[in-house]
């Protein structure tokens, strides 16, 4: 049985469809009963637990081959990542007494960063996960090719890319969520020892400027991508409603500093094949109703 945590997303949902493809027995982990009803239609079983909810975590995770982790995104953390440790120990705690064959962790690129940032969050699933002693392997992907989503009804309406990502012609590791959750699934149904870490990005890295004409190639139109000067990003995360901007924005200069990068540059990552005009071409027909 493989267990699948963070099933009603992009990433989870792709490693359950994934699976099932593939004839293999699927238990679909859900918060809210009304959202396993989907998946209950497409055979798999559903199990409801809260992620904050080591009791019912851990009767979700009995039995199972191999679970999948996905910790609930957080985008703007108290400070401490408080939210985000209570989870992590909930979860840690499901595995120990459930003692599953094997886990996969989705953790990111920057997982190892020398400096605190929002992807610190998957630095302490990391650490407490690995004491466990089970055989896990963590997932780090590069930054995922449909966050450019924000960016659709913009490049739509006025033909700009406003980039935090910068410089503008400097390529970034990027992948397909589609590719994330395709790879997941192979890897719980593999066989290991001890612990693993998985790098992945997609077949080509990607500018900002590449984004624009991405977007410019899906919307039949010219976009341009401008760069949004760092000393405004605060007050600009601040009126989009974030109370604690300081670890996006701590994320965002390690991607532009360079010190969030992969161990060895990628070079042993594995690849996607998922590129980024097919992931912007759909992101540019679901904008616009086509």
């Amino acid at each position: 049985m493989y267990v699948i945590t963070g099933i009603t997303g992009k990433v989870g949902g792709a490693v359950a469809e994934a699976l099932l493809a593939a004839r293999q027995p699927v238990r679909a982990v859900v918060r809210d009963a009304a959202k396993g009803a989907t998946w209950a239609a497409k055979g798999c079983e559903v199990a409801q637990a809260a992620m904050e909810d080591a009791a019912a975590l851990t009767r979700a995770f009995q039995g199972a081959t191999a679970v999948f982790v996905l910790l609930p995104p957080n985008f703007d953390p108290e400070p401490g990542y408080a939210a985000t440790r209570t989870i992590i120990e909930a979860v840690a705690t499901a595995l120990a007494a459930a003692q599953p064959q094997r886990v996969v962790s989705l953790s990111t690129i920057g997982a190892d960063a020398p400096h605190d940032n929002l992807l610190s969050q998957h630095t302490l699933s990391e650490r407490r996960l690995a004491a466990l002693g089970l055989p896990i392997t963590f997932l780090r992907p590069g930054w995922f090719m449909e966050n450019a989503a924000w960016d659709a009804p913009a490049a739509r309406e006025t033909g700009v890319l406003h980039s935090h990502l910068q410089p503008l012609d400097h390529p970034f590791p990027m992948v397909a969520t589609w590719d994330v959750g395709r790879t997941a699934a192979r890897l719980l149904q593999e066989t290991w020892a001890g612990l693993r870490v998985v790098d992945l990005e997609g077949p080509a890295r990607v500018s900002p400027n590449d984004l624009a004409q991405a977007f410019a190639q899906a919307l039949g139109r010219p976009v341009t991508a401008v760069a949004v000067p760092r000393p405004t990003w605060e007050a600009q995360f601040r009126a989009q409603g974030m109370r604690h901007p300081g670890p996006r924005m701590r994320m965002l200069d390690g991607f532009n500093e360079g010190w969030i990068e992969f161990r060895d540059a990628g070079s042993h990552a594995l690849k996607g094949v998922t590129s980024l005009d097919q992931v912007i071409a759909a992101l540019v027909a679901g904008v616009s109703g086509q």
